[in-house]
């Protein structure tokens, strides 16, 4: 038989997941020669043999039945060599390619942590086990390819027990570049406040120790520190919440296991999965009422964010705590996450008490990525450790390499480079020169891991927002500015391989519009490069501009004087009684004056307002929290929507819900419980969208809708609105792509390679 050659590139997720061994193995099976080698673009094959052991080869390759590798795109050409007489792997070459082949990080897997509970295994209590399908990937990167060498695990050298694993085609941490154990690897250590080291013979028992006592401990995990607390402790969670300058929003719990988190949370089988994922997300879950944790972790909350250990040192510490333990990004309200040592000693100094830290350093930061089921969906809403930097893969090739800059809140930017969108890590909200530090070194790391200088770049219409100056900043020939929820019209399109037209719902709480007016409950006729707004909300004037947004209060004072022309039944809600006099009277008579405010559109508002009113609550003390607590409030079951009228004669049509303002106010004054008026808040909005969107359908024909914005993290409004649709048209709702600001890079990117595209 003739002998052929085939030159195979594989590109996706396979570098750092076992790949290359299986290749190896795989080969071998079919009596090939040849070798297989990391590149910078993913994994390149020359290989050798028979034509039909040849197909066969290249038809397992497709698919590799190893759990955390994808295959994205596989080619081959014809080549002629030498066989060589064997199959081999080879090093590493790096060819300019500007793809990336970097897999995210991997929770510890069962055969891992058998070896650490195991007393005669040589990593037993070893806080460093991983292996080729789990552990540290993209947090220790230092470059491309993906190899020791180009790694924070550069510095250990392997003993001979760890090279001979690690150089064994049959042993599962072959070529695993992150292997290591107590004898050649990382090592913790312990710390008191300021990083004086102490003495412990074991840094877990001290830790854990000190959490049993009520003490703050950072620890440093794989994309930062995390401060961590006894969970079930009022005085430890209050103690972190003064330190850390954190209002009420609520604190992530790591629970040992599933059981555990069945204790403090009612969980459906999705969340269960979830939970369980080996990306390790926060799972946003219902909080058990008699849940065995402080009050203080979550104040007045539904949910609970809850998370299982994701590296061996977290199963060792809950092990060894036996509690629920508070874990929470390592730093002070409004800044980024602590990751470099340094750093985090002079930056958690008067926050921790002690230290638990090792020295393995971090590449990169990367914080916990936060998902809920909404819809049986899993949805991501902070996308960061486990996703990064896994791409979106594309329909459309991008033209050029695009740099999308994100959003002034829940930042992460994106790079749209070949056919894949590859989002940042998740930076925070750009509030503070830190934060600002943060966006730089976020963009700078994903082009040199991608080997691209994008000259197109995207940012955010509004002129303030601290992305919208870094993007000017940057040296680029093409700058484009993106309305913000066209950007979020764009994402899920993006994300669901959709061109447009599309009929885009978007609801968030603001974003500039282009008549300068705060946008947010938006319905548009959308294309990747143009939008038409068919339709919105009728605007709600802003008392006092920005401090509306956390004084809802004057938000809920300015819907209810809408509604009744001035003369509003204020007596029916306890929220005012509440507040001082003069404070009420000044803000209705700048009302009543007709002075110039800002405008706002978005249903974030309107949540706000409505909450107000119903919760008595007249601050909201994090984004998002009056809308939470206004969907928890809601009764079960369907509920008649109140009424609301549609201005189709104008355009945009605009949803005017003074009507419902009116109704709702009568069911209060006839002592019906809120639970049912906030129900029926909640029909109204999916009725209103519905009819809006189902006149858009009947005018311009059975598009495709799409939801998107932060309001659709409301599992009520997004089942609503899809459920009601559904016989409509066809509707898509995000999934690994954030619906709020965290995922407003990619819709950036894809606005401006569609526009750049039109002006070639």
């Amino acid at each position: 038989m003739s002998v052929t050659g085939r030159s195979i590139r594989v590109r996706g997720t396979v570098q750092g997941v076992g790949f290359r061994p299986w290749v190896y193995r795989l080969a071998r099976t079919h009596g090939l020669d040849g070798h297989v080698r990391n590149d910078a673009s993913g994994v390149t094959i020359d290989v050798f043999g028979v034509e039909a052991a040849l197909d066969a080869f290249v038809q397992s390759l497709a698919s590799p039945p190893l759990p955390n590798a994808r295959v994205d795109a596989l080619d081959w050409s014809s080549v002629e060599g030498d066989p060589g007489g064997s199959f081999v792997i080879a090093p590493g070459e790096g060819d300019g390619s500007v793809r990336l082949s970097l897999p995210p990080e991997r929770a510890t897997c069962e055969a891992c942590r058998a070896e650490m509970t195991d007393e005669r295994d040589r990593r037993h209590g070893y806080a460093f086990t991983s292996c080729t399908q789990c552990g540290p990937r993209y947090t220790i990167a230092t470059g491309v390819p993906y190899e020791r060498a180009a790694t924070t695990m550069a510095p250990f050298s392997m003993c001979s027990s760890c090279r001979r694993e690690y150089e064994d085609p049959g042993d599962r941490r072959f070529l695993a570049e992150p292997n290591a154990c107590p004898a050649c690897g990382p090592r913790l250590g312990w710390h008191g406040e300021g990083g004086a080291r102490l003495d412990a013979e074991d840094p877990i028992a001290g830790a854990a120790m000190a959490l049993r006592e009520g003490l703050v401990v950072a620890v440093k995990g794989l994309g930062g520190y995390h401060l961590a607390c006894d969970a079930t402790s009022e005085r430890a969670v209050l103690r972190l919440r003064v330190r850390k300058g954190r209002d009420e929003k609520p604190f992530a719990v790591m629970v040992r296991d599933l059981d555990a988190a069945g204790e403090l949370a009612i969980l459906e089988a999705g969340e269960r999965a979830l939970l369980e994922a080996t990306e390790r997300p926060v799972v946003l879950v219902a909080r058990r009422p008699e849940a065995p944790v402080a009050a203080a972790v979550a104040p007045g909350a539904p949910l609970l964010g809850l998370l299982l250990p994701y590296t061996a040192l977290h199963h060792l510490l809950l092990d060894a705590v036996d509690r629920p333990l508070v874990f929470t990004s390592a730093n002070r309200t409004g800044e980024p996450i602590a990751f470099h040592d340094e750093d985090a000693r002079v930056r958690l100094t008067g926050i921790a008490d002690r230290f638990l830290a090792h020295d393995r350093a971090i590449a990169a930061p990367c914080e916990d990525s936060v998902a809920r089921v909404i819809a049986g969906v899993p949805t991501l809403l902070r996308r960061a450790r486990g996703w990064v930097p896994r791409p979106v893969p594309m329909a459309r090739p991008f033209a050029a390499p695009v740099l999308a800059c994100g959003a002034h809140l829940k930042n992460a930017v994106c790079i749209g480079v070949d056919d894949a969108a590859w989002l940042g890590p998740h930076v925070g909200d750009l509030e503070s020169v830190a934060a600002y530090e943060a966006l730089e070194e976020s963009v700078e790391r994903m082009c040199r891991l991608l080997r691209v200088r994008p000259e197109v770049v995207a940012h955010d219409l509004h002129p303030g927002y601290l992305s919208t100056r870094f993007a000017r900043s940057w040296p680029a020939t093409t700058r484009i500015a993106v309305q913000h929820h066209h950007a979020h019209v764009a994402s899920a399109m993006g994300e669901h391989g959709l061109f447009g037209p599309v009929l885009g719902v978007a609801y968030d709480g603001t974003g500039q519009g282009e008549d300068g007016v705060s946008w947010g409950g938006e319905i548009l006729l959308a294309r990747l490069g143009s939008f038409e707004r068919l339709a919105t909300f009728r605007p709600l004037r802003l008392p006092g501009g920005e401090a509306a947004i956390r004084q809802v209060w004057r938000a809920a004072l300015s819907l209810l004087e809408d509604a009744f022309g001035g003369d509003p039944p204020l007596h029916v809600f306890p929220l005012f009684a509440a507040l001082a006099a003069e404070q009420v009277a000044g803000v209705r008579s700048l009302l009543a004056s007709g002075f110039p405010m800002p405008l706002a559109h978005g249903v974030g508002r309107l949540f706000d307002a409505i909450g107000a009113l119903l919760l008595g609550r007249p601050v909201a003390r994090y984004e998002g929290q009056v809308a939470l607590l206004c969907n928890a409030l809601a009764a079960r079951g369907p509920h008649r929507p109140y009424p609301f009228h549609v201005e189709s004669d104008r355009e945009p049509w605009q949803i005017d819900l003074r009507p419902m303002v009116r109704a709702l106010v009568a069911d209060c004054l006839a002592g019906n419980a809120h639970a049912r008026v906030s129900a029926r808040f909640h029909e109204t909005l999916v009725a209103a969208t519905v009819a809006v969107v189902s006149a858009a359908v009947r005018r311009h024909g059975p598009l495709p809708v799409v939801l998107t914005g932060g309001c659709f993290q409301n599992p009520r409004l997004a089942e609503g609105v899809r459920d009601a649709l559904a016989s409509h048209a066809a509707v898509y709702l995000h999934a690994e792509v954030p619906p709020g600001d965290g995922g407003l890079a990619l819709g950036q990117a894809l606005v401006a390679d569609a526009r750049s595209r039109a002006c070639a």
